[in-house]
């Protein structure tokens, strides 16, 4: 399952794109075709809510075998985790998936949370998705 901002909506579809190629099958949140079209859709509580998009997501991460975390620079932050994407990461840590990060994440004093983020041991990839390993049907 890819996960990360709803803002790197068309990275995600990139990303499951080089994914698929290199032999995974990739999962992207279910309205990051919508967040393409409606960049802000994320933000309303009232699609998020009528959607479950977070249930959806969480159903996604249960059946992926790993979580690949796009964590792009985002409001002046490099490696930016947002909220949604960091209880994705505790949900793939309660399932025991693997956690990928596609970048170093920043610093505690950027983004406070990134102490519980390290916790769960996630592997970075230094922008890398090679890294991941080869394909043999893994679903990410």
């Amino acid at each position: 399952m890819i996960c990360g901002s709803m803002a790197f909506s068309k990275e995600m579809l990139e990303t499951q794109k080089t994914l698929e190629e290199i032999g995974h099958k990739a999962l992207v949140p279910v309205d990051t075709v919508e967040c393409i079209e409606n960049p802000g859709l994320n933000m309303d509580l009232e699609h998020c809510i009528s959607t479950q998009v977070d249930k959806k997501c969480f159903d996604l991460i249960a059946e992926s075998d790993a979580i690949l975390v796009l964590n792009h620079e985002k409001n002046g932050i490099k490696g930016y985790v947002g909220g949604a994407t960091l209880m994705e990461i505790g949900i793939a840590r309660h399932l025991n998936k693997k956690i990928f990060l596609l970048h170093n994440l920043p610093t505690e004093e950027e983004q406070r949370y990134v102490l519980e983020i390290k916790a769960t041991e996630p592997t970075v990839l230094d922008g890398d998705l090679t890294k991941i390993g080869p394909g043999a049907n893994k679903k990410i």
